[in-house]
């Protein structure tokens, strides 16, 4: 659709509610202040007449979008005789000639001109014109409104009249605006074509995190020396919430009633009871997790505390110090987090802000909200695919994790291959028809012992990545044979694209061509390999196939496989 059919969707759009005249209103700004349309009469109308009808908070939000964005003349106008915190986006960075900026000093508050009085690139003809208001817009108000009003409309009259603008501001000669405004060197505004940010700049900003992170090893801050010794007080209900001597933060909002709790800091069963019989303790044991002064394990002593007026329980003072070698005050610790669990936690934090972003672009998309027009709609169906492949990645960061960490859980069951390729053709048909190659699959099915969703990932992975590197009028061929009573060999052709790397350097590509994955070939193969191994397997990378080894389906009556 082009931009000037949006136009006319949106003066037609029904203004009757408060939705429909705020999302007028930013449709209309964003079109006209990017140049997209022209600023036709009934549009700026339009935006005239619903301006008191939208909040100032949307209205500075509009002004903000609009900062370098190169508004017109007609649009800066409306923008500038608004409030002047909504106003000073715009009049700070919009590039107008010498003669539109003349037109439009009278109109202005001077507050809004005393905001250009501060830029420096504007010609010598509106930095007369701004000083022919004389000391008017210096005058500060008395808090008086008819005198505030009567300050607006008073000029110096010796400089003249600044209504008109004089024969020298039209001089060719003397306008330096165009120079002005090449020295300034203003943000371009995106081009038409231009959507949101590519996700692939996300992925290749962690990518080069992590490369970073393996050249220099992880930045480990110093840890501090653990204390010796603490003091402390609780309330009625056993909370820390005083400390002398340590770090307050990982004590305060401790828990002397905290024997249950089998993760992070605890206390032991002597301190529980004690505090529910509100009675004193020894040398209970306690255990701070962290890396501050505090971490380590405690041998704690505390006496109950009552109010003397009504005899009421106010908690506890005690104090606190490390065990001596001969004594052991803490409970089993668990082992340290490994960087595999470090990756699984990077992936849970990615993976939910990208359904978010989805889920809101598939909102827009559908029109859940209300009318949208087709622009904005085309841009929310490409989030939306650029989430899901980013989705993709992360699940595949996910799997890698769980195998290096041993935390990958299979449910053996049996597996019939044929089925799952037909399925992973049809899902890849779109990028074969944009590669131009094809799949060709064997008429026979071979079943495999393994977790089914494990295989899937497995084949759907492994097939995406070599039907990525395809080329126009390639054939993948697939082929299935049972080598063994338990072993089943799943061949699969190497594209011509990867002939340039024999053998297992192929699992080495640093995604320099362009991938249907986000994480590249290199990481996609090795992967494959990887989770082949979890499923009792093998992937082996020879000249012209890829050899996937899967454990036949044996049947328990013969001991044949299926």
């Amino acid at each position: 659709m082009r931009f000037d059919d949006t136009l006319e969707t949106v003066l037609a759009a029904d203004l009757t509610t408060p939705y429909g005249v705020h999302s007028a209103w930013r449709q209309l700004v964003d079109l006209i202040g990017r140049r997209r349309v022209p600023p036709a009469t009934r549009a700026m109308a339009t935006l005239r007449a619903i301006r008191g009808d939208v909040p100032p908070p949307v209205r500075a939000a509009s002004a903000r979008a609009l900062e370098f964005a190169n508004p017109p003349a007609p649009l800066v106008r409306l923008f500038a005789q608004d409030n002047i915190s909504i106003a000073v986006p715009v009049l700070r960075s919009a590039q107008l000639t010498s003669s539109e900026w003349i037109q439009l000093l009278p109109d202005l508050a001077p507050a809004a001109r005393s905001v250009l009085r501060n830029r420096r690139d504007l010609g010598p003809p509106v930095q007369r014109a701004l000083e022919s208001f004389g000391s008017v817009d210096f005058v500060l108000p008395d808090g008086v409104a008819e005198r505030g009003e009567a300050l607006t409309e008073v000029v110096d009259r010796s400089a003249g009249s600044i209504a008109e603008p004089s024969p020298d501001a039209h001089n060719p000669d003397m306008d330096h605006s165009d120079r002005i405004t090449a020295a300034a060197q203003p943000v371009a505004p995106p081009a038409e074509g231009d959507g949101p940010f590519e996700i692939a700049e996300v992925v290749a900003r962690i990518d080069a995190f992590w490369r970073h992170r393996e050249e220099t090893g992880p930045i480990v801050p110093s840890a501090p020396p653990p204390a010796e010794e603490f003091r402390f007080e609780t309330d009625e209900k056993g909370m820390i919430r005083w400390v002398d001597g340590v770090s307050r933060a990982p004590v305060i909002g401790l828990s002397l009633d905290l024997s249950g709790v089998t993760d992070g800091s605890q206390v032991d069963g002597v301190a529980a009871g004690a505090f529910r019989r509100r009675a004193g303790f020894s040398t209970a044991r306690m255990m701070i997790e962290g890396n501050s002064d505090a971490a380590g394990d405690w041998l704690i002593s505390a006496v109950p505390v009552f109010d003397p007026a009504n005899g009421r329980f106010t908690g506890y003072r005690g104090t606190a110090r490390r065990p001596r070698t001969d004594e052991r005050a803490e409970p089993m610790r668990a082992p340290t987090g490994s960087p595999a669990e470090s990756l699984r936690q990077l992936v849970h934090e990615l993976r939910t802000p990208t359904n978010a972003i989805a889920g809101f672009a598939e909102m827009i998309e559908t029109q859940m909200l209300g009318p949208v027009s087709d622009v904005y709609r085309q841009r929310a169906n490409v989030i939306r695919s650029e989430a899901r492949e980013l989705l993709g990645a992360i699940d595949d960061l996910d799997l890698a994790a769980r195998i290096e960490s041993d935390a990958l859980a299979l449910t053996p069951g049996q597996v019939a291959l044929r089925p799952l390729l037909v399925t992973i053709s049809d899902d890849l048909a779109q990028l074969l028809e944009l590669r131009g190659s094809m799949i060709a699959l064997p008429a026979e099915d071979i079943t495999v012992t393994g977790d089914r969703r494990a295989v899937e990932r497995l084949l759907s992975r492994l097939m995406a990545t070599l039907v990525s590197a395809s080329g126009l009028g390639e054939r993948i061929g697939v082929n299935m044979v049972t080598e063994s009573e338990r072993r089943v060999a799943v061949s699969i052709d190497r594209p011509k694209a990867l002939a340039d790397y024999p053998g297992d350097s192929v699992l080495g590509i640093d995604d320099e061509r362009e991938d249907s994955t986000l994480l590249g070939t290199g990481f996609a193969l090795r992967l494959s390999r990887n989770l082949a191994r979890e499923l009792g397997g093998s992937l082996v990378i020879g000249p012209a196939t890829l050899t996937l080894r899967l454990p036949a389906a044996v049947t328990s009556q013969v001991g044949q496989a299926i």
